[in-house]
């Protein structure tokens, strides 16, 4: 069956020439595409036709869109969608000048989520995610990455990555599990902290690899939490077992995190709020994306990574939502383009490759998705606008009117 999107005011490719990445200022050139059609079969990108040579007869379905802006479909690469609870009362907190940091200390924060995760079942995470999912596809994402870490014990991280691969299994979009039982040290642990690395290292790791639970496994490497040198022991386990590598590091203190990373060879190093322009140019040379969290930056009133000093040094740029419910409780990844572009000083174009292209590399992807192309997975984010740039004028509204996922229309706008 072939269908084909016809006759969309722009057509934002983001095309790479197989390169399946946008590096640096190169991230500009998204590919703006006007009088054509995109052609589909059996889930791919088979053709980008001009208009006035299509013959609409070789077609099974025709999809109208005119007047509508068509991007590939958005990518949110950092998620801690899963969790239960709230802690709005923090955020008050916060607002009366308490720091994100003192609130864990006084035991908040992190450890406030896994205490209500531990006392949620496995049925009542799923339920309590799917509207959150259900919401990222309402707004034309195609993949979504989500991460444990609100478990911090052998059984619940378990319970969390089967959670999450659930939700991969209910819905049609690309759901990506990352293990993050290194977000902090479990209260059980807090005397003992070398004791629980040991646990993630010889018991977690090889469990959930064996039982192919995650694809890629994550630390949070900062003085509050894991050190260069636990964060080298967990990575280099994993990267033993065939894990993908990602890292939290740099958002608060600078202690090493970035160095392990890159000389493992992680597929992206996340947050890089007190990244320094010599750090920077560290990443640059290498293809490990740098993934921006412009929302964290905004909750909490804190400084924005130096997104400019990445681009201008040829580094490989991402942006996510980090949607979790201490330091970025925003699940609205147009509001997070948005906020980019007004806070961070990066440009329109560039924002677009950095949720589309940039972030499929950052799950390791980008060969199948990320941009318009043929041969790739027809997977499209289809916006009532004529143009590209009212979806991240229109601060914190969704305009998109269809999201389509290999092919298939998974979510169709109804008034």
């Amino acid at each position: 069956m072939k269908k084909l999107f016809k006759n969309p005011s722009q057509i934002i490719t983001v095309a790479t020439d197989g390169k399946n990445f946008l590096r640096g200022n190169k991230a500009k050139e998204i590919g703006i595409l006007t009088d054509r059609s995109i052609a589909e079969e059996d889930g791919k990108i088979i053709a980008l036709l001009p208009n006035e040579k299509t013959d609409e007869s070789e077609f099974d379905e025709i999809i109208d869109l005119t007047n509508k802006t068509v991007l590939p479909g958005l990518i949110d690469s950092h998620t801690h969608l899963v969790f239960a609870g709230s802690r709005a009362d923090e955020f008050r907190k916060r607002l009366r000048g308490v720091s994100y940091e003192e609130i864990a200390r006084r035991g908040g924060g992190i450890l406030r989520t896994v205490n209500a995760v531990r006392n949620s079942s496995f049925e009542k995470l799923v339920e309590i995610s799917k509207p959150k999912v259900e919401d990222f596809i309402a707004q034309g994402v195609t993949s979504l990455e989500i991460k444990s870490g609100y478990g911090l014990s052998f059984y619940d991280e378990i319970k969390l990555l089967q959670v999450i691969n659930k939700l991969n299994e209910l819905y049609e979009i690309d759901i990506f599990p990352t293990f993050l039982g290194a977000h902090t040290f479990p209260p059980e642990y807090q005397n003992d902290p070398n004791d629980y690395v040991e646990l993630i290292i010889k018991e977690m790791l090889p469990y959930i690899a064996e039982n192919k639970l995650a694809k890629f496994t994550d630390v949070f490497c900062e003085a509050t939490a894991f050190s260069a040198k636990q964060t080298r022991k967990i990575l280099e386990k994993a990267k033993e077992l065939g894990f993908g590598l990602k890292l939290h590091t740099e958002q608060f203190n600078r202690i090493g995190g970035l160095e392990v990373a890159l000389e493992l060879g992680a597929t992206s190093v996340d947050h890089l709020e007190v990244l320094s322009e010599e750090e920077a140019e560290k990443i640059a040379v290498t293809e490990t994306v740098a993934t921006l969290l412009p929302g964290v930056s905004f909750f909490l009133d804190y400084d924005y990574a130096p997104a400019r000093k990445l681009l201008d040094a040829g580094a490989i740029t991402a942006i996510a939502t980090d949607y979790n419910p201490g330091s970025s409780h925003i699940p609205n990844l147009h509001l997070i383009m948005s906020i980019a572009a007004l806070k961070m000083k990066i440009t329109m174009e560039e924002i677009v490759s950095a949720v589309t292209i940039n972030a499929a590399k950052a799950l390791g992807v980008s060969e199948e998705t990320g941009s318009i192309e043929v041969g790739k997975n027809c997977d499209l984010a289809i916006f009532n606008a004529k143009e590209f740039s009212e979806i991240i004028y229109s601060v914190g509204k969704n305009l998109t009117e269809m999201t389509v996922k290999n092919g298939k229309i998974i979510y169709r706008k109804t008034n």
